[in-house]
């Protein structure tokens, strides 16, 4: 019943391939799960019959270090110049920021001589929170869209990539950062060997901490939440790996925390060891606590990822399951959120617009256009109340308590919410 990508062939194989690894440079990659050809998860078509390229979408595991990664080479510029996604249209993700932003200010003493520097800072979503407690900030951001927005508030934001070269220049050209922000951007890094090695030169001999959140791996594969799979994620995170990776920078992890936040992440706190004291700090719970998760896991064994595939496509067999039914008992459903996560999942499973009818999203610079690979027009949320769905696919699972309670109006008329990972599952 699936289409094209994960439900048409979908392979697990031992077989390796030619990827040098991001990380350790190593040449031991496995191949872990081929979802096929899809189009870029946030290009956004324009119209259904825009043509789309379609970039093959293939996970392997470094054998050597444990870092799991996509097997390919897009430029970055391919997939950032134009990015619709805005931080700041998420109510829960802005409060997340919010608070980060104020603990983090107390912890480290933050205040007006101070300055926090965030690397991919978006639409200034969360700088603004330093900024409105007198902190001063600095974004870097390359996406010329969002970058735009976060100037427009008032965020200072430099528009280069971030790297060792880049570093240089902030170094020569003022203060040391107190504190670096990398949230939810390692994933992205195509050359993580030189993002780190930025990272590096901003806190040696500087005495300032980093902070980076990311999707942890382990809550992926047991939360089945293969549709953060895309292209623009080049890298997908465990501590064992990452800790590895910034190891060889000479970049200390010495506290961390877990988040409910994507399903799942880890909150990592990092000084450079030529920080006094840090190689001999004493680690913190958290730390121990997950490593032991991972060891039990066995996410440094292959065992773990010669599951995944098959548990992958019991998902999808479960979606396209209930797509059909519902086409067969004349449901009509709708989605909501364009997000990436829902052009991996519907482009998979080969989901059309026969399949579901549009997909609502409140950002007006989706609006308009089309899922990618799937035809399916992306509209106002208003539309929702006008045309009144039976069925409500929230692609974002994510955020479904907020999006839930946005559109509780829906009951009204007997509709129901439907989330697709790791399950499909009905709503109350």
């Amino acid at each position: 019943m699936c289409g094209p990508g994960l439900g048409g062939g979908a392979t697990m194989t031992g077989a390796a391939t030619p990827l040098r690894c991001r990380a350790c440079g190593g040449g031991d990659i496995r191949t872990i799960l081929d979802l096929g050809a899809l189009p870029l998860a946030n290009r956004l078509p324009l119209t259904s019959k825009e043509p789309e390229e379609r970039f093959p979408l293939v996970v392997a595991v470094c054998r050597d270090c444990r870092l799991v990664q996509l097997d390919h080479g897009i430029p970055p510029e391919t997939i950032f110049a134009d990015y619709p996604y805005f931080s700041s249209c998420s109510t829960s993700w802005v409060e997340h920021a919010r608070h980060f932003a104020h603990t983090a200010a107390q912890r480290l003493a933050l205040g007006p001589s101070s300055l926090v520097v965030e690397i991919a800072s978006n639409d200034g979503y969360l700088l603004r929170h330093f900024q409105a407690i007198g902190v001063p900030v600095l974004g870097i951001e390359p996406s010329t869209t969002v970058a735009a927005a976060a100037r427009a508030i008032g965020i200072p934001t430099d528009g280069r990539y971030f790297g060792a070269g880049t570093a240089r220049s902030l170094r020569e050209a003022g203060p040391p950062p107190d504190l670096v922000v990398a949230n939810n951007v390692l994933a992205h890094v195509p050359d993580l060997d030189d993002f780190l090695s930025g990272l590096a030169l901003l806190l040696e001999n500087s005495g300032g901490v980093l902070s980076c959140e990311f999707p942890h791996l382990l809550r992926l594969i047991k939360g089945v939440q293969f549709d953060t799979i895309y292209h623009e994620h080049f890298s997908y995170f465990s501590l064992l790996s990452l800790e590895r990776a910034m190891k060889r920078h000479g970049l200390v992890v010495f506290d961390l925390e877990e988040l409910p936040t994507h399903g799942g992440s880890l909150r990592l706190w990092v000084r450079h060891s030529a920080t006094t004291g840090t190689e001999t700090a004493p680690r913190s719970d958290g730390l121990a606590r997950i490593h032991a998760a991972e060891a039990a896991a066995g996410l440094d064994r292959d065992e773990i990822y010669d599951n995944f595939a098959a548990t992958v496509r019991r998902c999808i067999t479960d979606l396209r399951g209930f797509l059909d039914v519902a086409a067969a008992n004349g449901q009509r459903v709708a989605a909501y959120g364009a997000a990436a996560k829902g052009a991996t999942l519907l482009g998979a499973c080969g989901v059309t617009a026969r399949d579901i009818v549009f997909v609502a999203d409140i950002n007006p610079h989706k609006q308009g256009r089309s899922l990618p690979g799937t035809g399916i027009p992306i509209v106002s949320p208003d539309r929702i109340f006008a045309e009144k769905p039976d069925r409500i696919l929230i692609l974002p699972w994510n955020l479904r308590e907020e999006i839930m309670d946005q559109l509780s109006g829906i009951r009204a008329w007997g509709g129901r919410f439907v989330v697709p990972i790791p399950h499909v599952a009905e709503l109350v």
